[in-house]
């Protein structure tokens, strides 16, 4: 298919759509978490959409597997190469472990050592270079041009986008009346998927976008159109960790995204260790990212039904001291480590 009519079916949502109907028998059907305080502290009824317990860890084995389903024999006798900041590795190298096709993987030398293991334990070959997934993404692309292999963006892709789009589309046939999904964004394939799917249901549905003020390039770009590659991103976020907006993310996000909000790293942090000691789940930063964002604004959500996805549960366990240590700099009216679920 021509880049220009992928584009067009994209945007009609039938590509996320094809992607819910072939990706039915491969991924996990994510369950839906409740909790009564949190609605009563909100004034809204919260729907955690638990994408930690995919396959993988993680949302990106639903993109992942997509794509690979939308190669032909010949790029995938080819193998795959792509850059990951951790989850889309795991995804792709289970997808391609599948299919008996070749991985190669790019990753920031600060990957948490989970990520990694569990990638190669999935088959492919690591490759830990660069200060983040900025610069294993250019040495990615200098390998792909080498070798040949095919190469899968982990989020500037519409196939990727389509298949992370699904989400929107298993939520809202499990609480149909969901009016606001809450979205962390690094570089933005989630929530341009999601955004997509669910305004093919329901073009009324707000979609609000989360990021961490320490990697803040999409949420620039969208409140300041100013595009700009950041020098340095450093989250406990890392898979939000994203220097610049992607080329095919950033028309969609500014169509069709109704807000983007940033959240400090206490808050952040916060909001994991309420998911661990009161959700009684474990999520990594950028998982917990779109509940950060739904505590720390509130004010500014106009939802009766808020459905907040819970992107991955891939956690460096070894950081936990560190992340108590950063929700504990929060003052006791900002903290929600109170609530219960």
């Amino acid at each position: 298919m021509k880049e220009s009519d992928l584009h067009g079916d994209f945007l009609t949502g039938g590509l996320v759509h094809d992607a819910w109907k072939r990706l039915d028998p491969v991924v996990h059907q994510t369950p839906i978490r409740t909790s009564a305080t949190t609605n009563l502290r909100t004034g809204k009824n919260i729907y955690f959409k638990m994408e930690n317990q995919q396959k993988t860890g993680a949302f990106k084995f639903r993109g992942a597997s997509y794509k690979l389903m939308r190669l032909s024999r010949s790029e995938l006798d080819r193998g795959v190469i792509t850059a990951s900041a951790g989850n889309h590795a795991q995804g792709l190298a289970l997808a391609a472990y599948k299919l008996g096709v070749k991985a190669t993987i790019y990753m920031a030398e600060a990957t948490p050592e989970a990520k990694v293991e569990a990638t190669r334990g999935y088959g492919a070959e690591v490759v830990l270079t660069g200060e983040s997934f900025q610069e294993a993404f250019e040495a990615s692309l200098k390998q792909q041009e080498r070798c040949g292999a095919t190469y899968v963006h982990p989020f500037d892709d519409y196939d990727i986008m389509a298949g992370q789009g699904t989400i929107a589309l298993e939520l809202l046939e499990q609480v149909n009346t969901i009016d606001t999904i809450v979205v962390p964004i690094g570089g933005g394939g989630l929530i341009s998927g999601i955004a997509v799917g669910a305004k093919s249901v329901n073009p009324d549905i707000k979609v609000i976008g989360v990021q961490a003020k320490a990697a803040p390039a999409m949420h620039t770009a969208y409140h300041r159109g100013v595009v700009k590659k950041l020098d340095k991103v450093s989250t406990i976020a890392e898979g939000i960790a994203v220097k610049q907006p992607g080329e095919n993310t950033l028309p969609l996000i500014n169509n069709y995204v109704d807000d983007i909000v940033t959240v400090s790293e206490e808050e952040i942090a916060d909001a994991i260790v309420n998911m661990l000691e009161r959700g009684k789940s474990l999520v990594e930063g950028a998982g917990a990212a779109a509940f950060a964002g739904l505590l720390s604004h509130n004010d500014q959500i106009d939802s009766r039904h808020c459905g907040v996805i819970v992107s991955g549960g891939n956690f460096d366990i070894s950081r936990m001291a560190e992340i108590q240590s950063l929700a504990n700099q929060l003052k006791p009216e900002q903290s929600h480590a109170a609530l219960s679920f």
